[in-house]
């Protein structure tokens, strides 16, 4: 199984370091790249408050993931670099595809894209736009990722849609990856499954997921396939799910201390019996052990959330850990 990291990113992201600078980012992709790590991940909001995971609706800066992926590919020349995932509505696809195109190269063709049809309304509103109910966020998905693939593969694009319109679109030069880099679509809801299997690659869903309700997600997935005659085991699979691993339960517990000492305020009011269901959590075996188990679900890479909230990190410590438990 692959394994990949979600790397800091926000003003929240590593205690101490807010604003969040690039040099923060490339030491714990670096230590990432030498602990074994596949491939390290990046999110796509303008800003971020924590009121929904019970921090505050404070605005937290991000850095941009397209510019910074391909800063972190001159500091890291073997993972692969990856979106999870682009919010479609930020950027128009002819524009975005021009931009992951470049990216692939930049990477020397280690980029992998995952896209989402976005669900913060605060960065909406602040683009001007209205968020469109869940209906036509997902319509506007499948279109953006149809009209994405395609200017990717090459050729010129003529396109008119429902939300969008090209006119002998082109990206020049192209990705290394051909036919083009993989696209994968993130979320959960059946709908978005009814998607993945129509037009994309692969599937993400984050962070705090039980088998059980992922085998009934992966079902759903699976008729999804079977309604547009399509065999499920093309749609590559990936998890991202918060991660922590100790020695013994003494030393889970105390790295659960630490961890719930440098997180945002509020984000980490429970106790480490609670945050672990869900989580890829334990002891050394333990840890082990579900890593084994989402293999038999289908998962073919973890990605690994070392925190408490997205793309937040507890302790470099942390993120060294879990590879030598599941890489090593």
């Amino acid at each position: 199984m692959r394994l990949g990291l979600a790397l800091p990113q926000y003003d929240y992201s590593v205690r101490g370091e807010s604003p969040i600078t690039l040099p923060v980012v490339a030491e714990y992709a670096r230590t990432a790249e030498a602990a074994g790590y596949d491939s390290l991940w990046l999110s796509d909001h303008l800003f971020l408050d924590l009121a929904k995971y019970g921090g505050s609706d404070e605005r937290h800066g991000a850095l941009e993931p397209i510019a910074t992926l391909g800063a972190l590919a001159q500091v890291v020349p073997r993972v692969r670099l990856g979106t999870l995932v682009l919010c479609e509505a930020l950027r128009p696809p002819s524009v975005l595809a021009k931009a992951l195109a470049t990216l692939d190269c930049v990477t020397g063709g280690r980029l992998d894209i995952g896209l989402g049809a976005g669900w913060y309304e605060p960065e909406y509103e602040a683009i001007g736009m209205a968020m469109p109910p869940p209906g036509a966020r997902l319509r506007r998905l499948r279109e953006a990722t149809e009209l994405v693939c395609a200017l990717l593969e090459g050729g010129k694009v003529t396109h008119q849609g429902e939300f969008f319109a090209t006119d002998e679109a082109c990206v020049d030069p192209t990705p290394i990856q051909q036919p083009r880099p993989p696209v994968f679509l993130g979320g959960k809801g059946d709908k978005l499954l009814a998607t993945v299997a129509a037009v994309s690659d692969g599937w993400n869903t984050c962070w705090a997921w039980t088998p059980d309700d992922y085998r009934e997600r992966v079902e759903v997935l699976e008729r999804a396939c079977a309604d547009v005659g399509r065999d499920p085991s093309t749609v590559t699979r990936s998890l991202g799910l918060y991660a922590l691993v100790g020695e013994d339960e003494a030393d889970l517990a105390a790295r659960f201390d630490r961890l719930r000492e440098r997180s945002p305020k509020g984000v980490l009011d429970t106790s480490l019996d609670e945050w672990r269901v869900g989580r890829l959590v334990g002891t050394v075996e333990q840890v082990r052990e579900q890593a084994t188990r989402w293999a038999g679900l289908g998962v073919e890479e973890l990605i690994l959330g070392a925190g408490a909230v997205p793309f937040h990190v507890g302790a470099m410590e942390d993120v060294t850990a879990l590879a030598e438990v599941l890489k090593g």
